[in-house]
């Protein structure tokens, strides 16, 4: 499986709570974090949902 890095650009503030739970669990919270995951559909839905607050790159 394909790895990918997601990195936080921007602030969780002001978003909703599905937003905020979404990017706790992909291990992020604040702007600069990263984190790497396997590729998967579970995870393109996440990325889908906060798509305006990370950065996603091949790892």
């Amino acid at each position: 499986m394909a790895r990918v890095r997601i990195t936080q650009v921007k602030s969780q503030i002001g978003q909703s709570e599905r937003h905020r739970g979404t990017l706790r669990a992909l291990g992020l919270g604040k702007i600069g974090r990263s984190a790497e995951h396997d590729e998967g559909p579970v995870l393109a839905g996440m990325l889908r949902k906060v798509r305006h607050l990370v950065k996603v790159e091949d790892a």
